[in-house]
């Protein structure tokens, strides 16, 4: 009869988890990679519709510039490769919900899937809010307050990096009714606490919009009233959330 030993057996398991997480990462690489065959035919055509926005509020005649030598090749491909992540996302989610669904509770994963179905769709609504609104309405505003001594001619890549730190404020700031949901439901604090903190949110959401946005108050306020507004939504929605007790322990079988 072969004596089991705890310490071997210990080691097998983490080996094994170590062997399904590279597996995970690897199918999650080569999601993101066969999207990113799929749109490199077309990476010139994906910075023009990401450059759409700034070309409508330039004159007439305008065009953005690269100051770089490999610029014109290297900026459309990386957001062709950002574009490909970010269409293969539920992948990888699905492949990181793969690895760690199997280590919750029932009710830790039924409260967990919605959560991260959300929190993609709120990213994304951030980004298309931010496309199809913010851009227009800041751009046309630089450009018309603009000295007539200046030609306005935006290098891509400075452009670029613009975007992309525009993109993650205002995609971060849609996940504010996770934020507060999540809070509620695991007892850090109550509805009525986040009521009583409404002025400091407020105060918070025009200090955080001051800090990621350019330095113009169009920005800050198109950033600072949605923060607030997503508040407010995240404490409607934490109101039919029913708080786990503090002595509420998992559940002792897993699924």
């Amino acid at each position: 009869m072969r004596v089991t030993n705890p310490l071997e057996d210990e080691g097998e398991s983490f080996i094994s988890h170590l062997i399904e997480l590279r597996t995970r990462l690897v199918r999650s690489a080569l999601a993101v990679v066969a999207v990113f065959l799929c749109l490199f035919p077309f990476a010139s055509q994906i910075y023009d519709l990401l450059a759409e926005p700034m070309m409508h509020a330039l004159p007439a005649g305008s065009h953005m510039i690269a100051t770089g030598v490999v610029t014109p090749f290297m900026v459309p491909l990386k957001v062709t490769l950002m574009v490909a992540f970010v269409i293969a996302l539920p992948i990888v989610l699905y492949q990181a919900w793969s690895f760690v669904a199997p280590g919750l509770y029932t009710h830790e994963k039924k409260l967990a899937f919605p959560l991260i179905v959300s929190s993609y769709l709120l990213f994304l609504t951030g980004i298309a809010f931010c496309y199809e609104f913010v851009f227009r309405t800041v751009f046309s505003f630089i450009n018309q307050h603009a000295p007539a001594s200046v030609s306005v001619a935006p290098d891509i890549e400075s452009y670029l990096s613009f975007v992309l730190t525009m993109f993650l404020a205002f995609g971060t700031t849609f996940e504010v009714p996770i934020v507060v949901v999540v809070l509620v439901r695991f007892g850090i604090v109550t509805v009525a606490t986040l009521s009583s903190w409404r002025p400091y949110i407020v105060v918070g959401a025009f200090a955080i919009a001051a800090v990621v946005t350019p330095p113009d108050a169009v920005s800050m306020l198109l950033l600072a009233f949605p923060l607030w507004f997503l508040f407010e939504a995240g404490l409607f929605a934490a109101r039919f959330i029913t708080p786990r007790p503090p002595s509420e322990k998992p559940a002792s079988a897993k699924p």
